[in-house]
């Protein structure tokens, strides 16, 4: 059954990056200036080092015909904001968002991956947060992938991932060690990626990246309390109209088809999950090509969410 989503004209050849000229070393934004990214250092008593009280956000530009764009760029900053809140931190969207389009612009990137990071600096050691500097720096890179843009093997976790009433599902420095346990876990097993799951047997999330599974031609989105509101997640459910709802593991074995989705993974087909493996996967494909014309900026309907550089 076909996947019944937006219809949009056929992409268009994506504008070459030969006439960007990126700088001879690397550029960051770190604390209202650019700096070569090489040249900067923390101090070995930066709190965020010994404690993880950071935020930070994983976000993509691409090239666009009309040059490179940074896609839900609002989004990110407003998701960034309220992680900076809980950890009684100070942050300006406004400036975040000049910062990235500053290093994009002196980097020379288009298809990058872009990474703004918030974090409490030198101080006392100790868990209060009060009296501790803050700072803010962006960094741009080449685009990577997660999960390597292949059909990833997934393997269900032991660990479980931080309970939202314990550690809320937000993009948290320290929080990320759940994901790295877990992935370490699954890795040791011969997976490409850990699978999530709750202790009454529902599907969470992966380390990070969001899950969907396809069933006689409807799509699902996982929901679950305990699982980042991703942005792609978001994207996905708007593009293709699907439900969004508590999903069980044996749902998941019993479905035709499984992605996982994030900024970084976009649009990634799953082969299988533990013993269970898939087949083709049509849908997944249909909406990975639809997804891939919305960033960029090749989607009439959806132009409104890309910041251009």
């Amino acid at each position: 059954m076909s996947l019944n989503v937006i219809a949009e004209a056929a992409p268009a050849q994506a504008p070459s990056i030969a006439d960007i000229t990126a700088p001879t070393r690397p550029q960051a934004w770190f604390d209202g200036a650019l700096c070569d990214i090489d040249a900067l250092q923390a101090g070995l008593t930066t709190h965020a080092m010994h404690y993880g009280s950071g935020v930070f956000e994983g976000i993509r530009s691409y090239a666009t015909a009309g040059g490179a764009a940074v896609f839900r760029l609002p989004e990110h900053m407003a998701r960034m904001r309220e992680g900076a809140a809980l950890l009684g931190m100070h942050f300006d969207p406004a400036q975040a968002t000049e910062a990235v389009l500053t290093t994009l612009r002196a980097n020379g990137h288009r298809d990058a991956y872009i990474r703004p990071l918030a974090w409490f600096g030198e101080g006392g050691f100790g868990l209060d947060v009060e009296g501790h500097t803050e700072h803010l720096m962006v960094a741009t890179t080449a685009t990577q992938v997660h999960l390597g843009g292949s059909r990833a093997r997934l393997g269900i976790s032991k660990w479980r991932r931080n309970p939202a009433d314990s550690l809320p599902p937000l993009k948290l420095c320290g929080a990320y060690v759940n994901s790295i346990l877990a992935k370490r876990e699954s890795k040791s097993r011969g997976f490409d990626e850990a699978l999530f799951t709750d202790a009454a047997g529902f599907v969470v999330e992966c380390t990070g990246a969001n899950v969907f599974i396809v069933k006689a031609g409807r799509v699902t989105a996982v929901q679950h309390r305990d699982a980042l509101p991703g942005i792609t997640r978001d994207t996905l459910l708007t593009l293709s109209g699907a439900e969004s709802r508590a999903v069980t593991v044996e749902e998941l074995y019993d479905a035709d088809e499984v992605f996982a989705c994030g900024t970084a993974a976009e649009v990634a087909p799953v082969h299988g999950v533990e013993d269970r493996s898939y087949g083709d996967n049509p849908i997944t494909r249909e909406l990975a090509a639809l997804y891939a014309r919305v960033v960029r900026g090749e989607a009439e309907h959806q132009r409104g969410w890309l910041t251009a550089v």
